[in-house]
């Protein structure tokens, strides 16, 4: 069990509890169930006991426009085989379009280079036009749409459209190489692909048309290829591919008209997201219209306690699944706060700025993003107002103690830090924040209503303290359909109940904590094993990130000597050198903060750290490396050439 401190770093008031949809969603709930449920503990126990009457309730407190059916719950207990809402026929569009009028949609900022406001009424008209140019182009029920696209209000608009026709939407962002977009988008044969012309990062216009052309020649089924402008050149590029057509060409003759919508089954497949890709070709994971639904409206109503005229941000690019959760909110009737570009640029505040330019309610985020902007100084509640932010989210690696505590020395007070974790997998969140529970330092709040969440060891035995494997135990609507090209579902069961029968393993190594709250200790299959004892690198991180000499950091198990040994690659500040001194006072660190056994054997100095598209550092990548062994996916890879810094290094050697 970990340690705890004696009190919270923030605790939400009467008035604010009282005001949740939790709460009123907890007194409906407490109607259902006939019995109290006082609290978030008794709300969970009771979702997870009655499946069933939760997303029923989930259903109804939502609003969710559609046709429900009777049955809400048939086969419940195999994993995977169960079946929510089969006799329901909804549209995710329609639910997501539900509000009209002159209020702000989409408020979009790239940088310093562009910016684009979109009323309700405004975006229903291109979501209307766009939908008679794809039917126009052949696009209808189980068709695909691929976009490499950046963070843009057509980006948005495209997949209202396409979801509108029962057609399936999938995206990566304009930064992805060739070979990355094909190994995505070349498995699920679009008829459309949407791109844009180039882009801005760091301020600086990058282009992608030499790219474009043996993209499109890779994707012999887009018969269309719509190039939506940004850096005034769309008409220029689009000529030169096959089927190219730049937007204003493609929706020339289709005017705004009432939006029609095909409602379909529950089940009906809505995404294909792709994993990251780093040791294969990206595995096409396959999600339903209703179960992201119904999932998203309960994170996004309940958990996050968004309401109608919220403003909602998450920094996040169209490649990772972030994406599909911000434009989530527009069924809560909440705002878009659309960025695009470097978070650092046109200056390290830019967030801020924008928080503070358009009343932002959510602020959504990254554990990377808040070191960063950390380590670069910046007080914001020193030079920013900040005042209508009431929740700050991070998610993509784990958030250190540290950030904790200068999100509320530096940022603000009486604001909810939700560490929230999940994945593509699942589109959505296992454990997340909620508005009835405090927030204590290095915690995430707890798990997801609706989820049975157990950390499990490695015979599959409920843990209620010390490490292991987060799993859930019982089916969720929220699970994939299963993978594109996997008929008879082998590699989807692979993936997830291969390990243990009937239950989700989510490849996560967790622990929970004394206040029923969880601690992710990083990627399950990245966990170290010196002498046979498995320790998380985020535990690892934690310690060195603090130190000021070293920017980030980077850790794997070297097979060495019939064992399994510690190894820790540091990229270092500006000015710093990996001495004696400070290899000391690293392992002193995290010996002390950790335990002896995290010690590493070694400290290696490295100039890069490899990530993903969406930030995250490839642990098993740079294992592949070191150990001589082939990475197959570099395009996978934000900066694959910093895998060549790991291979044959002469201080590995002994």
């Amino acid at each position: 069990m970990t340690t705890d401190a004696s009190e919270p770093l923030w605790a939400p008031s009467m008035p604010r509890m009282a005001s949740s949809a939790m709460a009123s969603f907890a007194d409906s709930a407490a109607g259902r169930a006939r019995r109290s449920l006082k609290t978030f503990k008794d709300l969970h126990a009771w979702s997870i006991e009655d499946r069933a009457a939760f997303w029923d309730l989930v259903w109804d407190f939502c609003h969710v426009v559609g046709d429900k059916g009777e049955r809400v719950l048939e086969n419940g207990d195999a994993m995977p085989g169960a079946q929510f809402f089969p006799e329901a026929r909804l549209n995710f569009a329609e639910n997501l379009l539900r509000r009209d009028g002159p209020g702000d949609a989409i408020v979009f900022q790239a940088e310093d280079k562009a910016s684009a406001r979109l009323s309700f009424d405004e975006l229903r008209a291109l979501v209307s036009r766009i939908q008679q140019a794809l039917v126009a182009a052949g696009v209808g029920e189980g068709d695909r749409v691929a976009a490499m696209m950046p963070n843009r209000p057509e980006t948005v608009a495209f997949m209202l459209a396409t979801a509108s026709l029962g057609a399936i939407w999938s995206s990566c962002s304009p930064d992805f190489g060739e070979r990355g977009v094909l190994d995505r988008f070349g498995q699920i044969a679009p008829k459309v692909f949407v791109t844009v012309d180039g882009y801005w990062y760091a301020g600086k216009r990058i282009e992608v048309a030499a790219k474009l052309k043996p993209i499109v020649e890779g994707l012999p089924t887009a018969e269309r290829a719509v190039v939506v402008p940004y850096l005034g050149v769309a008409e220029e590029v689009a000529s030169t591919l096959r089927g190219g057509v730049s937007l204003d060409a493609f929706l020339d003759g289709f005017e705004p008209r009432p939006l029609a919508f095909t409602r379909l089954p529950f089940a009906h497949p809505l995404y294909v997201l792709f994993s990251s890709g780093t040791t294969g070709v990206p595995k096409c994971i396959v999600h339903s219209a209703g179960g992201v639904l119904l999932q998203h409206l309960k994170e996004h109503v309940l958990h996050s306690d968004i309401r109608p005229g919220d403003r909602v941000f998450y920094f996040t690019t169209c490649g990772w699944m972030m994406w599909n959760w911000l434009v989530s909110s527009l069924a809560a009737q909440a705002t878009l706060l659309l960025y695009d570009g470097s978070p650092f640029h046109p200056t390290p505040a830019v967030l801020f700025d924008f928080a503070d330019a358009e009343q932002m309610t959510f602020l959504g985020t990254s554990a990377k993003w808040i070191d960063g902007v950390k380590k670069q100084g910046l007080r914001p509640r020193d030079t920013h107002d900040l005042s209508t932010v009431r929740t700050i989210a991070s998610t993509g690696s784990p958030l250190a103690d540290s950030s904790f505590d200068w999100v509320y020395e530096a940022v603000k007070t009486d604001v909810q830090l939700a560490s929230i974790s999940g994945g593509t997998d699942i589109v959505s969140c296992f454990v997340l924040g909620n508005p009835l529970d405090p927030v204590w330092r290095g915690e995430i709040q707890g798990p997801g209503l609706g989820l049975a969440i157990e950390v499990l060891d490695d015979d599959g035995r409920p843990l209620a303290s010390g490490k292991g494997e987060l799993s859930c135990v019982k089916a969720f609507p929220a699970m994939p359909i299963g993978f594109w090209n996997d008929p008879d579902g082998a590699k989807y069961r692979a993936a997830y109940f291969e390990r243990f029968d009937n239950v989700w393993v989510h490849g996560d190594f967790a622990e929970w904590t004394t206040h029923g709250g969880l601690i992710i200790h990083g990627r399950s299959d990245a966990t170290l094993n010196p002498g046979g004892v498995r320790i998380g690198t985020a535990e690892i991180y934690a310690q060195v990130e603090k130190m000021p000499e070293i920017v980030e950091a980077l850790c794997i198990g070297q097979e060495f000597d019939d064992d399994v040994r510690v190894v820790l690659f540091v990229r270092l500040a500006e000015g710093a050198t990996l001495d004696e001194d400070l290899t000391k006072r690293v392992k002193t660190r995290i010996r002390e903060g950790a335990s002896p056994r995290h010690v590493p054997a070694k400290v290696v100095a490295v100039a890069d750290i490899p990530r993903t598209k969406s930030g995250k550092i490839v642990e098993l990548a740079v294992r592949e490396v070191v150990h001589g062994r082939a990475v197959k996916n570099k395009d996978a890879l934000a900066n694959p050439e910093a895998l060549d810094l790991y291979a044959d290094l002469e201080a590995l050697k002994s």
